[in-house]
């Protein structure tokens, strides 16, 4: 399996706080079934000021460390990155890493905030399409303004949007609301991608099997493991063969 959405990286966000904890969540991740991922930092300016070279930084680090402790997880890089004017800028200065790309767009992970949908969140959309990069929003489920109108999310699915849903959702850990709404984006075919989130050992771990097999029941065999291996796959396809960042 291929994860495109995890904060692996130590000490840059509100993931791993230490390079232990970086490598104990790979060594988790690695067992789990994951042969590959894209660590994704958030990029929230104000919060967390991470731009592409802050995250090279520390996933130069993380990369050494896995190859001197013989764990053998294929890693990239990009971010995860809160819809915001500032990010403007930072895409026009080069300073926002991608997932990959695919059907000629370059793919973003967009985060929404946690309860709301920013007004002219569809025109930073727009904006964002009109540059050939195409949103990947990350856990729509878990935004408080979709859980309680699930019809909020059309409007971004209209316009092209890829849906990047949580493991742990699907499978019900993080409570039944949520777990709804997961089932509702696969069963509607709305789903591009499952990934862990994974942010610790203990409460959200990088654990897409349990996410899978779940999928899998709702949608089949296929249709899951395309969620968690096909597209990612495609997606960052060029970031592996060359092995770039």
């Amino acid at each position: 399996m291929i994860d495109l959405h995890c904060h692996l990286l130590p000490g840059i966000d509100d993931g791993a706080s230490n390079m232990g904890e970086s490598l104990a969540l790979a060594d988790i991740a690695y067992t789990n079934g994951i042969k590959k991922c894209i660590v994704t930092p958030h990029i929230n300016p104000g919060r967390y000021d991470n731009d592409i070279t802050t995250i090279r930084a520390a996933f130069t680090a993380f990369q050494q460390a896995l190859q001197e402790n013989n764990i053998p997880l294929q890693v990239g890089m990009a971010g995860e990155v809160r819809i915001c004017p500032e990010i403007m800028g930072m895409i026009e200065q080069n300073r926002i890493p991608f997932l990959g790309s695919l059907d000629g767009y370059r793919i973003m992970l967009l985060e929404m905030p946690y309860n709301q949908i920013p007004l002219g969140s569809d025109k930073m959309v727009r904006w964002l399409l009109n540059r050939k990069i195409r949103p990947m929003i990350a856990h729509p489920e878990r935004n408080g303004e979709i859980v309680r109108h699930l019809e909020s999310i059309y409007p971004f699915i209209e316009l092209g949007c890829l849906l990047q849903i949580t493991a742990s959702s699907i499978a019900g850990y993080f409570g039944l609301q949520l777990q709804q709404r997961a089932q509702q984006m696969l069963e509607m075919g709305w789903v591009s991608v499952i990934a862990s989130d994974a942010h610790n050992q203990n409460h959200r771990p990088p654990d897409l099997e349990s996410g899978r097999v779940a999928a899998a029941q709702i949608v089949g065999e296929r249709a899951a493991w395309t969620m968690v291996h096909d597209t990612p796959e495609q997606i960052t396809q060029e970031k592996f063969t060359e092995n770039a960042n």
